[in-house]
């Protein structure tokens, strides 16, 4: 197939604008209230509302939600040892880079007297949703499970989408558990979402609601998080892309497979290459067509493919400029000398790299979490990270010298701002220690 080619310099501002912008979201006023019509049910009749739900949506004919301990047992025993020790390596790599994340408590002393402090808590309760439509994936539950077990949460509860028979790929129940998570449900959808938002008979209600999902999904979060009696969500989300910054040095079957793994997630992702090389592009074009016919999601692929763009620009320098614009969620590096961009790199999810650092190994196990800000939300959000499941909460504690060095200064500004009753809870102990 032949790609959308363009040359960065040769187009103006408003076409630049158009060639970055990503393809509309599948969010419509219809999803909205199809979603709030969920939630309603699920607020209204809880546990029965979820197995209608459930029935009417993944097909599949529910007595109970929560899995079981015999499932879990057979989720492992149907796996080969391969597969377990994988996804075991992975959670052990995610772990460690996720427990350096932990940060010390801070404790200053502002002034004689004046101890302000900053402490970390973990958010009590937290919900994980690992969708489950066109593939399983077991690399979300790791992304998810890891750092809410490392940050302290209390209360873990995972939700996914059961199949038709009723169960949940045995590969998301294994990955679950080796990350410190056996509270999970066969729920899918908003259903999902209101249901650990809210809570029912069986679901505990949860205070934060994380992970990816479809137009539906996203929408619910959304909702639930504007209400006070919800749950916060970890970010705002849209389909997935990948940005390849590329030189005449890098390999074009390289590229054309990077670019690929991203298409295959979804129709609607977007896939952009920024190259300095007029060469790269022919051969990324072909490298694309020759790994199509190869690959199982190939009809998925070409529907992104359409969406997206092969861009030659005049320099790094300049490739750097266009990506810190588009803000991509995943940010590949593919360049002689990868690190000295580093510095200039501003907005982007997640980064890797060099020539032998392809954005697979991020989805899965080099350490790094793969829930990260898309369509264009990595200019103000991060990626996801152990920090998102705590609260920091600051403590002061002032003494009768700390009083007299700023008791004065908060009764000026209070009487300044027209607030007297501010100003006289100072001034009466200012009074009482004889200041």
């Amino acid at each position: 197939m032949t790609l959308p080619r363009f040359q960065w310099s040769a187009l103006d501002a408003t076409s630049q604008s158009r060639l970055l912008a990503r393809p509309a979201v599948n969010a419509s006023t219809v999803i909205d209230a199809t979603v709030a019509d969920v939630i309603e049910k699920v607020r209204r009749d809880g546990d029965a509302a979820l197995l209608a739900l459930t029935a009417q949506f993944d097909g599949a004919s529910l007595t109970t939600l929560a899995v079981t301990e015999d499932e879990f047992a057979a989720a492992e025993a149907a796996l080969s040892s391969d597969d377990k020790q994988a996804m075991v390596s992975a959670i052990e790599n995610i772990r460690r880079f996720h427990a350096a994340q932990r940060s010390a408590p801070i404790r200053v002393e502002t002034r004689p007297g004046v101890i302000c402090e900053r402490i970390v808590r973990p958010i009590e309760s937290v919900g994980l949703y690992v969708p489950a439509g066109t593939a399983s994936l077991p690399s979300a539950a790791m992304m998810l499970c890891v750092p809410a077990t490392l940050a302290g949460c209390d209360t873990r509860v995972l939700c996914s989408p059961p199949d038709e028979n009723g169960q949940i790929a045995a590969s998301i129940l294994f990955a679950a558990r080796s990350a410190g998570v056996d509270q999970v449900f066969k729920l899918g959808g908003a259903q999902a979402i209101a249901a650990m938002a809210y809570g029912t008979e069986s679901v505990p209600k949860v205070s934060k609601v994380f992970g990816p999902g479809n137009a539906y999904v996203t929408s619910a979060k959304s909702q639930v998080a504007a209400d006070p009696a919800g749950a916060a969500q970890d970010m705002p989300a849209g389909p997935s892309e990948v940005l390849v910054i590329a030189d005449d040095a890098a390999i074009a079957e390289h590229v054309a497979a990077d670019l690929l793994s991203q298409a295959e997630h979804g129709a609607d992702s977007q896939v952009v290459l920024l190259t300095t090389s007029a060469t790269l592009i022919d051969d990324v074009e072909r490298a694309i067509a020759q790994q199509l016919e190869q690959l199982g999601r190939k009809n998925i692929m070409e529907q992104a493919l359409a969406n997206s763009a092969l861009i030659e620009v005049d320099s790094l320098e300049q490739a750097v400029s266009v990506s810190n614009h588009y803000a991509p969620e995943h940010l590949i590096v593919n360049v002689a000398d990868p690190r000295q961009l580093l510095d200039s790199i501003r907005n982007a999810g997640s980064v890797f790299l060099g020539r032998l650092t392809p954005e697979s190994l991020g989805d899965y196990c080099s350490g790094t979490n793969h829930v990260l800000p898309t369509y264009g939300y990595a200019r103000n959000y991060s990626g996801l990270g152990i920090e998102q499941f705590q609260l920091q909460m600051t403590v002061q504690e002032v003494n009768r010298e700390g009083l007299k060095h700023i008791g004065p200064v908060a009764e000026t500004l209070a009487r300044l701002e027209g607030l007297d009753a501010h100003a006289l809870a100072v001034q009466l102990r200012l009074q009482q220690e004889g200041y």
